[in-house]
C-alpha cells in the first residue's frame, strides 16, 4: 500500500532538511511505495526553497493560511496514498519506524489509524521522565473515555497516520481548530467508527523547544486542558497559541 508524508512547515528552514532526510532515508531502506508532500504554512523564510532542493521527490505546496489543521488538510487534498502519516517538519523518523507502520497496517486491515509517542531529544532526561508521566496518564484516560464513551482514542499530534478512508469518512481535519486539540479531535472521531491503535512502540524524535521557551507544566497542563476538553465537547478550550518557531 502507498503511504503519503505530510509534512506541514511554517518558517522550518533550519530544522526541515534533517526531518526530510530520515524520511527519504527510511523510504529507501525499506523500498516503500511513498510520497512526501511539504505543506508551507505561509513562511517568510526560505522553508519551500529547501524543501525544493532537497530532494527532486519532494512535493511542496502552499497553503497561505495558517494554521495546523489546514496544513494537513492540505496535505491531505494533495496526496493519494492509502496511508496519510502526519508528522512535523521538526521531527526525525527513527529507523524501523516505516517498517512497523506497514507491518501493522498489513496485518489489520480494520485499523483505521496508529500513533506513538514523541521523544524530545533536545530536553533534559529529567524532562523526558516527565513527558513519559503525562503519555501514561494521557493514555489510560482515553482508554477510560473509549469504553465509557465509545471515543478519546489517543493520537499525538506530529506522530500519527491514518487511512484515507477514514480521514474522507469523517470529513477530513476540523479547520476551525487552531493548534490544541488537533490530534486528539481526529482521535475522537476516527474512533468513533473504526479502530485506533496507540504504541509505544512506535517513537519519533521531536524538538522540545516550546516546553523548553514556556515551561514544561505550564505546557503539558495547556495539553492536558485542551485533550479533556476536546474529548469532551469536541473543540479545545485554548484557542491561541504561541509560534514558537524562528522567523
Amino acid at each position: 500500500m502507498k503511504i503519503s508524508f505530510v509534512i506541514p512547515a511554517y518558517n522550518e528552514e533550519e530544522r526541515l532538511p534533517r526531518n526530510l532526510a530520515s524520511v527519504l532515508a527510511e523510504i529507501e531502506r525499506t523500498g516503500a511505495d511513498a510520497e512526501v508532500i511539504v505543506v508551507d504554512n505561509a513562511s517568510t523564510d526560505r522553508t519551500s526553497e529547501v524543501a525544493r532542493a532537497h530532494d527532486a521527490g519532494v512535493l511542496v505546496i502552499f497553503e497561505p493560511k495558517k494554521g495546523i489543521t489546514r496544513a494537513r488538510q492540505a496535505g491531505l487534498v494533495a496526496s493519494n496514498g492509502e496511508l496519510i502519516a502526519n508528522i512535523d517538519a521538526d521531527t526525525i523518523v527513527p529507523q524501523g519506524w516505516l517498517e512497523r507502520v506497514l507491518r501493522e497496517f498489513e496485518r489489520d486491515p480494520e485499523l483505521a489509524a496508529l500513533s506513538g509517542p514523541q521523544v524530545y531529544y533536545d530536553l533534559s532526561a529529567f524532562h523526558r521522565a516527565l513527558e513519559r508521566i503525562f503519555y501514561f496518564f494521557g493514555y489510560v484516560s482515553s482508554l477510560v473515555s473509549h469504553k465509557l464513551f465509545g471515543g478519546g482514542a489517543m493520537l499525538q499530534g506530529g506522530n500519527f497516520i491514518v487511512r484515507r478512508e477514514y480521514l474522507e469518512r469523517i470529513g477530513g481535519f476540523d479547520t476551525s481548530i487552531e493548534f490544541y486539540g488537533e490530534d486528539t479531535d481526529i482521535g475522537r472521531r476516527v474512533g468513533r467508527i473504526g479502530k485506533v491503535k496507540w504504541t509505544f512502540a512506535l517513537p519519533i524524535y521531536a524538538s522540545g523547544r516550546r516546553l523548553a521557551k514556556e515551561g514544561v507544566f505550564r505546557t503539558g497542563w495547556r495539553y492536558a486542558t485542551n485533550f479533556f476538553s476536546t474529548l469532551a465537547s469536541g473543540k479545545p478550550a485554548t484557542k491561541d497559541y504561541t509560534d514558537i518557531r524562528s522567523v
